[in-house]
């Protein structure tokens, strides 16, 4: 049956109120829980948290210097294989801004994210600084126990 069947008169229709103050954002919604749902543990309010900056440095080698204020830096990391699941090395190379022109193949440098310089570059090279050997050289000569030798003591027999 369709509304022409039934013959009702429009004036029913136009006065039908199909919107509600909830649907349009104007309905008041009680901050404050109930008396029956009364927490009585301390409510904090939410502060404003910063985003997660995740990925913002990498480290490599400067495998080209051939641009003006520019180097390209490749970056070596290990993954897993998918499917054989040991660990192989994956290389990326990235666009790093330099602006002193420092660096030359095959220095270690950082890279720390900052705002695009140009359509590729997005990162700034940062030097590192060199390791210090941390290893004393091992002693050729073995250290003097106190127990004479048998060479030692049948040289002076």
């Amino acid at each position: 049956m369709s509304l022409l069947q039934l013959q009702l008169p429009l004036s029913q229709f136009k006065s039908l109120n199909l919107s509600t103050p909830f649907l349009h954002g104007t309905s008041v919604v009680s901050a404050k829980p109930s008396s029956s749902t009364t927490i009585h543990h301390h409510q904090q309010r939410h502060t404003y948290l910063p985003p997660i900056r995740a990925m913002r440095s990498l480290q490599g080698r400067v495998i080209c210097t051939a641009n003006d204020k520019t180097v390209n830096v490749e970056v070596t990391r290990l993954a897993p294989h998918p499917k054989y699941k040991r660990r192989v090395r994956k290389k990326k190379k990235f666009q790093a801004h330099d602006p002193e022109n420092q660096f030359q193949i095959g220095d270690l440098v950082q890279l720390e994210k900052c705002k695009p310089i140009s359509k590729k570059k997005t990162f700034l090279a940062i030097p590192v600084p060199k390791r210090t050997a941390a290893k004393q050289p091992k002693e050729s000569a073995p250290q003097d126990i106190g127990i004479p030798l048998e060479s030692d003591s049948s040289s002076q027999v």
